[in-house]
C-alpha cells in the first residue's frame, strides 16, 4: 500500500513538486480507499502490422519510482529502454503487458482489441483495484477506471504504462523484422511510412500486415479498374 506520506528525497524542490503533480490523479484514489491503482496505455493502435499492447503497472511505493518518467512518445529511444529496465528492476513496481495479433484486430476492429488488451493487461496483475487509462473512456475493463486525456504525460503510473507497451512492442518488431527483413519492421515499427507502404506495394503484405487496415486492404483488393466508355 502506497505510503500516505510519500517523502520523496528531492534535493531539486522544483522536482519534488512535479513529481507529486504527476502523483495527484493516484493520490485521490489512494485517499479514496484504492490501495492498488494501476495506470494502463497502449501502443500500436495506428499501425498496419503486428499486434497492439497494453501495459498496466501499479507503484506500491511512491519513494521508489524512478525519476524520469514521462509520456513515451517525449522520449528518446534510448531513454525509453533505460527506464525499462529500471522499472521492470523494480520490486515494489507491479507491472503487466497483454497483446491481441493482428488477426484478431481485423476480426473484431482495432478498438475492442484495444480495450481486450487493455483488460487483460489489468487482469494479469495481483489485487488490482482501480485503473487510471489513458485516453478516452474503455469498455469491459476488470475493475473501476478513470480516463484521462493526455494521461501519459500527467500521470506517473500511465506514463509508465506506456513505456513498458512501446518497448514491449518495439523490442517485438525488432525481432519480427529478422523473419520479414523485407519490410524494415526494425525501422517503422509497423507504422505508415512511406518506406513500409513502399514495401508492401512492392512484396505483399505478410503474416503479421493487419488486412482490414488501409493501403494493405486497397493493395490486397485494389478497385476495380475503370473500364472504358464504349457508347
Amino acid at each position: 500500500m502506497p505510503s500516505r506520506k510519500q517523502k520523496r528525497t528531492e534535493s531539486n524542490p522544483e522536482k519534488r513538486t512535479a513529481f507529486f503533480e504527476l502523483l495527484a490523479y493516484e493520490k485521490i484514489q489512494w485517499d479514496e480507499g484504492f490501495s492498488f491503482v494501476a495506470g494502463v496505455d497502449e501502443a500500436g493502435r495506428g499501425c498496419m502490422a503486428g499486434p497492439v499492447v497494453a501495459a498496466a503497472v501499479v507503484f506500491t511505493d511512491p519513494e521508489k519510482i524512478p525519476e524520469g518518467i514521462n509520456d513515451s512518445k517525449q522520449l528518446t529511444p534510448e531513454k525509453r529502454m533505460e527506464l525499462r529496465e529500471k522499472l521492470l528492476a523494480e520490486p515494489s513496481v507491479l507491472w503487466a503487458v497483454a497483446e491481441v495479433s493482428p488477426e484478431e484486430i481485423d476480426r473484431i476492429n482495432i478498438l475492442r482489441a484495444t480495450w481486450k488488451a487493455m483488460a487483460t493487461a489489468l487482469s494479469r496483475l495481483p489485487k488490482i483495484q482501480f485503473a487510471l487509462v489513458d485516453g478516452n473512456p474503455v469498455r469491459g475493463l476488470p475493475v473501476p477506471s478513470r480516463s484521462i486525456v493526455k494521461g501519459d504525460a500527467r500521470s506517473l503510473s500511465i506514463g509508465a504504462a506506456s513505456i513498458l507497451a512501446k518497448t514491449h512492442r518495439d523490442l517485438y518488431m525488432e525481432e519480427i523484422a529478422k523473419q520479414y527483413p523485407q519490410y524494415s519492421f526494425e525501422i517503422h515499427k509497423g507504422y505508415c511510412t512511406k518506406l513500409h507502404i513502399e514495401a508492401v506495394e512492392k512484396y505483399g503484405p505478410c503474416p503479421i500486415h493487419r488486412r482490414t487496415f488501409e493501403p494493405v486492404k486497397s493493395i490486397l483488393n485494389p478497385p476495380d479498374a475503370i473500364q472504358p466508355d464504349l457508347f
